[in-house]
């Protein structure tokens, strides 16, 4: 589990959290994720399945995924929390041995500190395989967090660029 406080707003932490190429940066450069579809998704929209290669450094294949998105908006004391869950199943590799992925991540402005977000992320992981795996997706996890910190300044909660433009919001695909 993380919880981190992130400079930038929650609506662009949560565009962000859509955004298979501002995903697919969380892991980069260590591991690439790369959509499988001719015509892959812009945005991560509710009910969708997306297929996704993962490459070690680029060059070792690390196995397939499908990505499955659901949102909620929940309300804690503090005002509205929302959530996304991606429980899309790992088809191969060595992430295939878990029997089960629950991997939510949830969006809110953080308290008392304007123009910042509250992102927790939290997976869990099951079957014989888990505590093996376990090590080293909590690295993956501390990795994560330090992109999660180093990227979210650049996140913005704007339109992406027109089609063609060079623009580095997160929606561009």
């Amino acid at each position: 589990m993380l919880k981190l406080v992130l400079d930038c707003p929650a609506d662009a932490a949560w565009r962000a959290l859509h955004s298979p190429r501002a995903v697919a940066e969380l892991y980069g450069p260590l591991m690439q994720m790369e959509p499988l579809e001719s015509a892959p998704p812009t945005s991560y929209e509710p009910g969708m399945d997306v297929p996704v290669q993962l490459l070690f450094a680029g060059l070792i294949p690390a196995g397939r995924q499908f990505v499955h998105v659901e949102d909620r908006e929940l309300a804690d004391g503090r005002g509205a929390v929302r959530v996304m869950r991606d429980s899309g199943i790992p088809l191969t590799g060595p992430l295939a041995m878990l029997d089960v992925w629950d991997h939510q991540m949830a969006v809110s402005p953080a308290p008392g500190q304007p123009g910042k977000t509250l992102w927790r992320d939290r997976l869990v992981i099951g079957g014989a395989a888990a505590p093996l795996l376990w090590p080293i997706l909590w690295a993956t996890w501390q990795y994560r967090a330090m992109r999660l910190r180093a990227l979210a300044p650049t996140w913005t909660s704007e339109d992406p660029p027109s089609a063609g433009s060079e623009g580095t919001g997160p929606t561009t695909a």
